[in-house]
């Protein structure tokens, strides 16, 4: 059964870069490592506007995009 990794809703720096938006992985455990490092390297090295935090969903994992951040150079 494959997992899927699944950032909700692409920013304006997601599409600048070309990111894929789905990743599929054959274990769950996998999945949920990938996530949780994927959410914590799109924090670290986008503008900074958005946050980036990781859901489960069913068997999934979906990353979400939060509004409010500090900087002005990316919208959603």
């Amino acid at each position: 059964m494959p997992y899927h990794v699944v950032i909700e809703k692409l920013c304006s720096c997601a599409k600048k870069r070309n990111l894929e938006q789905i990743r599929t992985f054959n274990s769950k455990f996998e999945a949920e490592e990938h996530a949780y490092e994927w959410a914590d390297h799109l924090n670290n090295t986008f503008c900074g506007k958005h946050g980036f935090d990781t859901v489960e969903v069913d068997d999934n994992f979906v990353i979400s995009v939060e509004k409010g951040c500090y900087m002005e150079a990316c919208e959603i």
